[in-house]
């Protein structure tokens, strides 16, 4: 049923879930519809955006092992990690693990199989780059030196956890991952305002990252400025954390393709049939079948 209420009394009362359904099925026609420029480019951007996202996080955890309880600090990483998502949603991005929400537009037959492939390679590989050059930048600023070289270190222990995960652990890892990034994405087409949809998605990315849940897009940029760091560090650097780079042996280029495969295939999964899947089923099949 068409909305007919006014737009400013439809932003401010938001989308029921029928609603969301059909907004979230024509977003992900329209998306797929973009020229391959424009979806790589906002690809570079989300990677970008999500990088920063990711950059808060690790100095939101410096310093605090030991000052804060294990959970807490968790708890606090996973609500500045929420600035990458805000950024991409309100800034004007995609990210790849999003974009899995398409799959809604073609199981109502909007989108070709080959059209929604086509858009998340480009989109991921445009997300790759965004999130590797920022790693570039920010490794070229010397900002692992900061702290006394502590920043630094949080970066190499995250980078090495990612990449020392086995494959099925990262899978698993990653369903559970895009089941709460869809479901922020889900929450924002709720409502027009923007402070609604900042507001919607904090606690779900929150949530993911608290609970160690494993994201794509974000390891293209933990995981590359790890091991930028391992490679390029100087000698004081090492010195100063007092820290053996020996003691991160799974951090290397293989460490990081299997990580990446693993995670990407598992947010896959989780956003297109625990998200995607599910809502289609609930919303949008009888809207199908009726036609």
């Amino acid at each position: 049923m068409p909305d007919t209420r006014p737009a400013a009394l439809a932003g401010i009362e938001g989308r029921l879930p029928p609603e969301i359904a059909a907004k979230a099925e024509a977003d992900g026609a329209a998306k797929a519809g973009q020229d391959s420029i424009t979806l790589l480019t906002l690809g570079v951007l989300g990677g970008a955006f999500i990088a920063f996202g990711a950059i808060f996080s690790n100095i939101a955890l410096t310093g605090a092992e030991g000052a804060l309880p294990f959970g807490l600090a968790r708890v606090v990483a996973g609500l500045v990690f929420a600035l990458g998502l805000a950024l991409v949603l309100l800034g004007g991005a995609q990210i790849f693990t999003g974009d899995v929400l398409m799959v809604m537009a073609w199981a109502s037959g909007r989108l070709g199989l080959l059209r929604v492939l086509r858009a998340w390679a480009l989109v991921w590989l445009g997300n790759l780059a965004g999130a590797v050059g920022t790693a570039v930048l920010v490794i070229l600023a010397e900002h692992h030196l900061f702290g006394g070289g502590q920043v630094g270190l949080t970066a190499l222990r995250t980078a090495e956890t990612k990449a020392a995960l086995p494959f099925g652990r990262a899978f698993l890892l990653g369903v559970l991952c895009n089941t709460l990034v869809c479901m922020a994405v889900w929450l924002s087409l709720s409502s027009r305002l923007p402070a609604h949809r900042l507001l919607v998605v904090v606690l779900p990315i929150a949530a993911f990252v608290a609970a160690g849940f494993e994201h794509a897009v974000a390891n293209m940029y933990f995981i590359p400025f790890g091991l930028l760091i391992k490679a390029t560090a100087a000698e004081g650097f090492w010195q100063a954390i007092r820290v053996d780079p020996a003691l991160f042996a799974a951090l290397d280029i293989f460490g990081a393709a299997r990580n990446l495969m693993a995670v990407t295939l598992g947010n896959i999964v989780g956003g297109a049939v625990l998200v995607a899947g599910v809502y289609w089923l609930l919303y949008r099949r009888r809207m199908n079948d009726r036609h």
